[in-house]
């Protein structure tokens, strides 16, 4: 009879660890599903942002560019008319 009730024990303790340990894995899943959400949001803003400086860049390489291409106008104005007044 006393074993019995030893294996009747071992049997309550056996289920109840059963039953804490699929809380616990119930909790890490949660947890993890929560991480991987997160992650995946902070990637999208920070896609997001990359995309507004790499447009922010294109923008101001275009303007470089063009301020150049003015400077160059200039210069070539100013040595053409400089050349004309030396003949």
């Amino acid at each position: 009879m006393r074993m019995l009730y030893i294996a009747a024990a071992a049997a309550l303790a056996l289920s109840a660890c059963s039953e804490r340990t699929e809380e616990n894995a119930a909790a890490t899943a949660e947890n993890a599903g929560d991480t991987v959400a997160s992650a995946a949001s902070d990637t999208a803003a920070n896609a997001d942002a990359a995309a507004d400086a790499t447009t922010d860049a294109a923008k101001d390489a275009a303007a470089n560019a063009d301020a150049a291409a003015d400077t160059a106008a200039r210069k070539t104005d100013a040595a053409a008319d400089a050349a004309s007044r030396t003949q």
